[in-house]
């Protein structure tokens, strides 16, 4: 079984599918996207649909990422809110809906989405070796005790040595060279995907990692990163 994790979508549908198709994840692998499927990238909309039909044949755990947090709340909540999400991204995920600039309406996404965004997500995943998690820890902290403005919005540190000796996996902090980011402790995954770099799909028990972009382009690698707690 593989354990693959993949970094920050953000809308980059034909990124999305080009890596699946290079990566062919089966029912046997556990895939773990790490949040921020929506906003800033062309296709938020494709991006869940996407996701919707991979769970239903996958093993498929889908982690919240800030950006889904705002969305919600900009649904849910007023006039603040709204113009807060809609100013980092939430135009361009509303314009994959077919509104139109300007009018700013919920009324086009479907429930499904909502059910999705509001119910299905998760805030980490923890496994024997490793934590996923869309941001980053608190290092001195079980995983059921973080805040989640911590695991949600916190940037990625020169070092991030969980005490449960576990390897953090992590997205949200850009890494705009298009390369992973390996510290002590942890690697960050968010190769921005959509500012024209690279989404990536990495190996977390190996090290090899897959990269594709938005033109359909690939690059592939290995990272180092030591055995957890090492």
């Amino acid at each position: 079984m593989r354990v693959l994790a993949i970094g920050d979508i953000h809308g980059c549908l034909g990124a999305f599918d080009h890596l699946l198709e290079w990566v062919v994840p089966t029912p046997g692998d556990k895939l773990i996207t790490l949040g921020d499927y929506v906003d800033r990238g062309p296709d938020s909309r494709g991006v869940l649909d996407r996701l919707l039909e991979l769970r239903q044949r996958l093993n498929l755990i889908c982690l919240r990422g800030n950006h889904e947090q705002m969305m919600v709340e900009a649904y849910r909540g007023g006039r603040s809110e709204k113009k807060m999400w809609l100013g980092v991204g939430g135009e361009q995920t509303l314009a994959s809906y077919g509104v139109v600039p300007g009018s700013a309406t919920f009324d086009a996404v479907p429930r499904e989405h909502w059910d999705f965004l509001e119910h299905d997500l998760v805030n980490y995943h923890e496994s024997e070796l490793f934590i996923f998690v869309h941001a980053t820890v608190y290092c001195d902290m079980p995983l059921d005790e973080q805040p989640e403005e911590i695991l949600l919005w916190d940037f990625f540190p020169d070092a991030m040595r969980h005490c449960s000796g576990k390897t953090v996996i992590c997205g949200h902090t850009s890494q705009k060279s298009g390369e992973p980011k390996v510290v002590p402790g942890a690697v960050c995954i968010d190769t921005f995907a959509h500012g024209g770099g690279w989404l990536t799909c990495l190996d977390a028990i190996n090290g090899r990692y897959w990269q594709t972009d938005q033109l359909g382009r690939r690059r592939e690698g290995r990272l180092e990163f030591g055995e957890p707690g090492a």
